[in-house]
């Protein structure tokens, strides 16, 4: 599965347990959500947004340089104040949307809402795969509170980054 190719960022996460849980958690949603190799570029970042150019991969490369870049400007300005943990940054940021491969499907050519989809927005599937998956809680939590969802947890600092780091990917391309 080129899921590599799709999100080269994988390779950033230091610790090769926790990228290769990264890389298996994009596995095991591709096959939950019952999609094939060939249709994971097709696969639309927001189905609020109608005839998007922007893929998925796409955007959660994106939202993941655009987390990376707030870690580097930490880094550059306040010094190794160890304030945001950069594997458990990239890891959350890479994997924020994985629940839309649950909450998508393909019908009749088109990418539309899955049932699971209307029962379950994509933090609430992609924190359960992530969990399920072995991942640490801390990457669970980024990705349950990277939407509207998280509005009522206090988010860790890695998680208020990923939270705007999406919105900043987001917001710029709503149609009026």
């Amino acid at each position: 599965m080129k899921i590599m190719e799709l999100l080269p960022e994988i390779q950033f996460i230091e610790s090769e347990n926790l990228r290769r849980k990264v890389l298996d958690t994009w596995r095991r949603a591709v096959l939950l959500g019952g999609w094939e190799e060939k249709d994971l570029e097709t696969i639309p970042f927001t189905l609020l947004i109608k005839n998007t150019p922007i893929n998925l991969f796409m955007h959660t490369r994106a939202v993941t340089l655009c987390a990376l870049g707030v870690y580097s400007s930490y880094e550059k300005v306040y010094g190794k104040m160890n304030l945001l943990r950069k594997d458990i940054l990239l890891a959350g940021a890479l994997l924020h949307d994985v629940g839309k491969l649950l909450e998508y499907k393909k019908e009749k050519g088109k990418v539309v809402k899955s049932q699971r989809g209307k029962l379950l927005r994509h933090p609430v599937s992609g924190a359960a795969i992530a969990w399920e998956m072995g991942l640490p809680d801390e990457v669970s939590h980024i990705i349950a509170a990277h939407s509207k969802e998280g509005d009522h947890l206090r988010r860790t600092p890695e998680a208020f980054v990923v939270y705007y780091c999406d919105f900043a990917n987001f917001e710029p391309f709503r149609e009026e």
